[in-house]
């Protein structure tokens, strides 16, 4: 709730019983587009808290990354993984390491007031680990990155995410589909916070090969990409330090897109663009939080860990790893297929 003007380039809003200083509230975050006037700072603000029960359910308790957009989706962006020494008293943090041994000291949103204090900095689209505060090193998150490649269509990855849950249904486990906010679909399991990152990666690699191996024509697991046709899961989503779009992010694109909560039923009929800053709000209020029961179960990954067996019995080894990861056993050359083939005089 907007409760006044204390100078003529801030306001202070009322973030869950916080009050909390936006500073140049009319800066325009998001150009006009397709005939809807400007997006501002404190538009963004306001969305936020807004759709702060379903938002906070993705990002309670997880170490996030801030994304600082200061000058708005037509500037420059950084990423800040440390809170400023000057942040409130009441901002809540989680140390983590990297893959490299470095820490920082990330944002924890738990309440209303965190996300105003973050879009106050910049940020539109938050973008949290799958892992609690309570235990840093054990996912209780798979997440399954649907990333369609320059010829697939959107229909091919509303497909793909419908096999997706068909194969997660066939190792008893239930999945939680939202829009990326861009191109594609991300799917999200609670799972029992039990096996390491890289123990989950694997489990999320063995499922991309599933999924692949029955719709071939539309799905890939392979990393590189002058092999990709289709929609690739991107397992790697699961390695440590990886993050994604949280439920509800506001995504830096023109119109605002959201990266919206859904149910199954309605995957296969939605389309790009039909979830916006504008929107979401009303469409939460009146048909309530998709996701409202992510919480309720985690489920076991020995299923899909079995899998993962299954393919390395039949000599299927590990895919690569993102550059900046050191070299894993049992990983093949991380080169591309195409460098790997030439000969060593070209």
């Amino acid at each position: 709730m907007l409760t006044g003007m204390a100078a003529r380039d801030e306001t202070i809003i009322d973030a869950g019983g916080r009050d909390v200083r936006v500073s140049s509230p009319g800066k325009v975050y998001f150009p006009e587009h397709d005939g809807h006037p400007a997006i501002t700072k404190l538009d963004v603000v306001m969305y936020y808290q807004q759709v702060a029960g379903a938002a906070l359910r993705g990002l309670r308790e997880r170490p996030t990354v801030m994304k600082r957009w200061v000058d708005g989706i037509t500037g420059e962006f950084f990423f800040q993984k440390r809170v400023p020494k000057n942040a409130p008293e009441w901002l809540q943090t989680a140390t983590v390491t990297f893959p490299s041994g470095r820490s920082a000291t990330e944002l924890v949103c738990t309440e209303q007031a965190h996300l105003a204090w973050a879009n106050n900095l910049g940020v539109i689209d938050f973008n949290p680990w799958p892992v609690r505060r309570g235990d840093l090193d054990h996912p209780d998150e798979l997440r399954v990155d649907l990333d369609p490649s320059p010829d697939a269509t959107w229909a091919d990855v509303r497909d793909v995410a419908m096999v997706v849950r068909d194969v997660l249904a066939d190792h008893g486990m239930v999945g939680y589909p939202k829009t990326s906010g861009s191109r594609g679909i991300h799917v999200y399991v609670r799972i029992v916070a039990d096996h390491d990152f890289t123990e989950v990666r694997r489990a999320a690699l063995a499922l991309a090969r599933e999924v692949e191996r029955r719709v071939p024509a539309q799905a890939t697991s392979k990393w590189w990409k002058e092999e990709r046709s289709g929609v690739f899961l991107d397992y790697n989503q699961n390695a440590r330090d990886r993050t994604v779009a949280s439920v509800c992010s506001v995504r830096p694109v023109p119109g605002a897109w959201v990266s919206m909560p859904l149910s199954w039923a309605q995957v296969p009929e939605c389309e790009l663009g039909d979830f916006t800053l504008r929107n979401v709000p009303a469409l939460l209020a009146a048909d309530g939080d998709p996701h409202a029961t992510i919480d309720d179960e985690a489920f076991d990954l020995a299923p899909l860990l079995d899998l993962a067996r299954r393919d390395e019995e039949e000599g299927l080894g590990d895919a690569p790893w993102p550059p900046h990861f050191r070299k894993q056993r049992g990983e093949g050359p991380r080169v591309q297929p195409s460098r790997a083939r030439r000969s060593p005089d070209g």
